[in-house]
């Protein structure tokens, strides 16, 4: 089986799609899947990456034309031409092409697939509808919903991470949705990386709370509630830490609300177990989410994790047993909910150790099985149906 994964983002750019391609890529090839690639041109990084960000296995690749979003120059998509894309895929033949994100380039592909007869299967890992609330594009939010049930209704299957997205699909028109979850490395990511030397560069003794946020610091992300939330905990608990991994346009703004956190930027994957091992309270009011991989990295560290009831938070956590979990939009009910957390130890620490129990059932080798299930599948459904045209 030859797998070519087409996507506009792609190791060593930081964000979760990135890591979930890059990991499901790593076990795919372990378990006999030769995997093509074809992405936008990686800008140049400061500094000499991690060794492993470049481990990916790929036979081969083609790197197209990037161009970075007004406003947001760390994301960026790429453009070229259908007919180049069909150029690579003559050179290789893949038996199913992956599109991994919906823009110019996976437009281009599969325009590029559905030429050569070769079956495509889609993911879902950006919910792109959404995000034009967020930077105030409301009026085009039915354009993009329009645009992506065209787009996914013409692959043989649609990958979603949990079926509460699939049910939403499939009342937005989206046919053929499967569900694919995420998976997490519970080696990689293990209580047992606390680290009290970075505790205390955060001001901490060790029976003090570290409250933490990781993600991109961007108006999607919710972060107004993500202030209101620690100014609560801060109001009940002053001797507490928050700390701020991640990057983004709204990074200057949220330091000028919180002067007294620990921003860090960008934290490499490698070192980014050790901050959350070394904090106990997961703080994330996220609603634009497809999964949230940092959901099952921060339980995986054995964390307390406060999130809305929805993605990863709805399918792994059990709310009162393994983390905290609240209605999707219910800002007051979010905030009482950490008030009240930080301030009870034991409670933080036991939905902690639960929730590492739970993050470690989502292997990446089994989820990479059911991706393959699903590759065999699609290529048998693909030769039936153009047997059936034949005959």
């Amino acid at each position: 089986m030859r797998l070519c994964i087409v996507s506009e983002t792609w190791l060593p750019e930081i964000n979760g799609v990135a890591h979930t391609l890059a990991r499901l890529s790593r076990e795919l090839h372990q378990q006999g899947i030769k995997i093509d690639l074809v992405r936008p041109r990686p800008a140049p990084l400061p500094g000499e990456q991690p060794v492993a960000s470049r481990q990916v296995p790929v036979n081969a690749e083609m790197q197209v034309t990037p161009v970075s979003l007004p406003g947001y120059r760390d994301v960026q998509i790429g453009l070229t031409t259908p007919q180049r894309l069909q150029s690579f895929m003559q050179a290789n033949s893949p038996d199913v092409v992956y599109l991994a994100t919906q823009g110019p380039l996976g437009w281009a592909a599969r325009q590029a697939a559905r030429r050569l007869g070769i079956p495509l299967i889609a993911g879902w890992h950006t919910n792109f509808d959404h995000y034009c609330g967020d930077y105030g594009l409301g009026m085009l939010t039915w354009l993009t919903r329009r645009y992506l049930r065209y787009f996914h209704n013409a692959c043989s299957l649609n990958l979603v991470p949990t079926e509460p997205q699939a049910r939403a699909m499939r009342t937005a028109g989206i046919q053929r949705v499967e569900v694919l979850a995420r998976g997490i490395d519970s080696q990689q990511f293990a209580p047992s990386l606390r680290d009290p030397v970075l505790r205390q560069q955060w001001g901490v003794n060790e029976h003090q709370p570290v409250a933490l946020y990781v993600g991109r610091l961007a108006a999607e992300k919710n972060l107004t509630l993500l202030q209101e939330a620690y100014q609560a905990m801060a109001n009940v608990r002053p001797d507490m830490a928050f700390v701020v991994v991640g990057d983004g346009p709204a990074r200057q703004q949220l330091e000028a609300q919180l002067p007294n956190a620990h921003f860090t930027g960008f934290i490499h994957q490698q070192a980014l177990a050790r901050y959350y091992a070394s904090a106990d309270i997961f703080v994330f009011p996220s609603l634009s989410e497809t999964w949230g991989n940092v959901v099952t990295e921060a339980m995986a560290c054995g964390l307390a994790v406060i999130a809305y009831r929805q993605a990863a938070s709805a399918t792994l956590i059990q709310s009162g047993h393994n983390g905290l979990t609240l209605p999707v939009g219910d800002a007051d009910a979010f905030c009482q909910a950490a008030v009240s957390l930080c301030q009870h130890p034991a409670d933080y620490a036991r939905y902690g150790r639960m929730a590492r129990l739970r993050a470690r059932e989502q292997s990446w080798p089994g989820i990479a099985s059911q991706f393959i299930n699903h590759l065999h599948q699609t290529q048998e459904m693909h030769h039936a149906t153009s047997a059936s045209w034949r005959v």
